[in-house]
Order: structure tokens, then sequence, then C-alpha cells
């Protein structure tokens, strides 16, 4: 590439422009709030690889598209509907996790532009991110305890790291959001802005770090996100064990099918 824009077409769910030295990469499954099945996990991951290969780019802004949605949703995480049809595997790819993304190993920076709710699976792509900028509409939670499951994806171990081990228990145990105020004050959020506004101030962001040298900007992440990654693979064959102990349980199968009928569940703790 010689420094000219072009629009890349993952998928019909996932877009990839890149008016280089920065790519913006978009969930467009707006229809089903940004959940993710097993497309929008294949064509994230190969978003995510034509980042690393583009050498004109060094710095990527992921956002979504929410048009026609009454209430914002960045990502409303796993795709219920195919995990209860039996499609859970494809929900993650094998070098990038869930989504394709979480747990992908990468050396450039990702900006993430949160208008809206970022819950479940949203929050833990956004919390795979190295910058949040959010809207003061937008919130963040982990709600997978409502439903007899648990956040999977690296949310249980990078959310306290993000916001310390009581504000982050607090949205875990009891599957509330935490608003993007709260979230500023606490450190997950990079930049607070109006509504509408996430988009604009992600990419000035963006700006600002291709004004640095890229070279020092990918080395000196890679050291700063180790620092916080330590023992990942540990703490995330933790959570496979667990999260496998609670998907087998007939309370997963009640949580999904009282989600999908629109009431409230009933646990029996089996």
């Amino acid at each position: 590439m010689d420094g000219r824009s072009y629009h890349l077409r993952m998928s019909n769910i996932v877009t990839y422009e890149a008016d280089a030295p920065i790519a913006v990469i978009t969930l467009n499954r707006p229809e089903a709030r940004n959940a993710v099945n097993g497309d929008v996990a294949r064509s994230l991951e190969a978003a995510v690889d034509r980042l690393e290969e583009d050498d004109d780019v060094w710095v990527a802004v992921l956002r979504a598209n929410t048009e026609g949605q009454e209430r914002p949703v960045f990502c409303a995480g796993a795709d219920l509907k195919a995990i209860n049809s039996g499609q859970a595997a494809e929900l993650a790819t094998e070098r990038g996790g869930f989504a394709g993304f979480t747990f992908r190993k990468r050396r450039k920076p990702v900006v993430v532009a949160v208008d809206g709710l970022a819950t479940a699976g949203g929050l833990e792509i956004v919390l795979a991110c190295d910058l949040v900028v959010a809207t003061r509409r937008s919130a963040f939670g982990l709600a997978e305890a409502k439903r007899n499951l648990i956040a999977g994806a690296g949310g249980l171990f990078r959310l306290p790291r993000a916001i310390g081990k009581g504000p982050a228990l607090e949205a875990i145990l009891t599957g509330e959001p935490i608003p993007a105020e709260r979230a500023y004050e606490l450190g997950l959020v990079t930049r607070l802005v109006d509504d509408g506004e996430a988009d604009g101030e992600a990419r000035r962001l963006a700006e600002q770090i291709t004004a640095c040298a890229p070279l020092a900007v990918w080395a000196s992440l890679e050291v700063a996100t180790a620092s916080f990654d330590a023992d990942e693979a540990t703490l995330q064959r933790m959570t496979n064990e667990a999260f496998a102990r609670v998907l087998g349980s007939d309370d997963t199968r009640e949580g999904l099918e009282a989600f999908i009928e629109k009431r409230p569940p009933r646990w029996t703790g089996r």
C-alpha cells in the first residue's frame, strides 16, 4: 500500500476501512445488537489479520453500527440464540478466542469507540482493546450470572485489573452495568464524550498515537500489556474449567430459554 484509502468488507457484518495510517473496523449487525455469532467471530479475526498485515496502517479504531436501535448497543456479547442451538463453539476462533478477538495476539494498538451498552462478551471485547472512548449514555456490564453463565473471555480477570476488585466484583456478581461516568472515574474509560461523538474522538486519539514513532508505540504497547497479562494462561484455564461446569447445567438451558421467551428464569441450582 502507498497510503491510499480503501474499503474492505470482511463480510456483510464486519467492515475494514483503511485511511492510512489508521484503519476503522466496524461491527455491523445492528439488528441483532451486534451480538457475536460465528460469522462475526471469523470476520473480526480476518479484520485483525488485515490490520496486522497492513504496513501503512499503524493503529485501528473499533466501532459498532447502532443505526435503527432505540437504545444504542455497542455489542450485546454472545448470540444466545446461537448458543442455545448448539453453535457455541463457532463464537470463538483458535487464534483469537471469543469473537476472534479477545485473546488475539497483535502488535498494533486498537482504540475502541463505544456509544451505547457493551455487555457480557461485548464488554470483554472492549477490555481486549487498548484505549476506550465512550459516550455518556454508554454502560459496561457482565450480565452472565443472570443467565447462569460466566464471563468466559477474560472479563473475570481483566475487569478487576481495569477498575479494581470491589467495583468489578459488584458488576460481576450482580450483573448490573457500570454507567459510563463511573467507568471513567474508575479508569476503564480513557475519554468520556457527549452522545454521538465517540467515533470522532476515537479518531482524534488514534491520530495522536500515529504522530509518534510506530515502532516505539508497538514495542511500548507490548511491554505495557505484558505487565497486566502475566499468567493469563492460568487464569484462562480456570475460566474455561468453570465455564464448562456451568454450561453443562440444566440452569444454563433454562436461562437461555427464558431470555429468548422474554420471561423470568426459574433457577434450580442444577
